[in-house]
């Protein structure tokens, strides 16, 4: 009986290395793959989650920036005329963006951030999807929303760029620490 307790907990040892090991493993892949946050932000509010999201990735944060900031006025949806609008309507408008990033190529994993408009990424979204190699590396979308689902950005992104490894992307409107740990985790 002795003898068989013995192997046992020998077994139970030996499961619990292994199994931690590989979490371990996990952990330092992720760790030695480098991790970009870039975000569009028209009022703050992806702003504020692109940061939290690269604080607990341990990522870069970048901010991609239109050459011409978006006044109020711009953003005005109800106005058919506003700069916002004027630009969801022409699917081949491509916004300026300034402080292009100089070493994208050694990111493997890069989160891209966006307010969702008119169901979808906003235009200077695929301005910076254009504006870089991607082959290799892992995307993945975000966005915050005051009502619309991520689902048709996730689509347009995969149609617009199919050569793209992409991941699930993910509504983050006031997602806490832990709910973005663990979605970090499970990418």
């Amino acid at each position: 009986m002795k003898k068989i307790v013995m192997m046992l907990t020998a077994l139970l040892a030996i499961s619990l290395s292994a199994c931690s090991q590989s979490k371990s493993n996990q952990k330092e892949n992720n760790e030695m793959k480098k991790t970009l946050v870039a975000y569009f932000s028209a009022s703050g509010t992806t702003k504020d989650v692109a940061q939290q999201l690269a604080e607990v990735a341990g990522a870069d944060l970048h901010e991609i920036k239109p050459e011409k900031p978006y006044s109020d006025a711009d953003l005005d949806w109800q106005d058919k005329q506003s700069r916002s609008s004027v630009e969801m309507q022409d699917k081949n408008s491509r916004p300026a963006i300034t402080d292009k990033l100089q070493n994208m190529q050694d990111y493997d994993v890069v989160y891209v951030g966006f307010p969702i408009w008119w169901y979808t990424c906003p235009t200077i979204i695929n301005t910076f999807m254009e504006a870089y190699d991607f082959q290799g590396k892992t995307v993945i979308p975000f966005a915050t929303s005051g009502g619309s689902s991520i689902k048709k950005a996730c689509a347009d992104l995969k149609a617009a760029y199919p050569n793209v490894n992409w991941k699930e992307g993910r509504l983050l409107n006031h997602a806490s620490e832990a709910e973005l740990q663990k979605w970090v985790e499970g990418k």
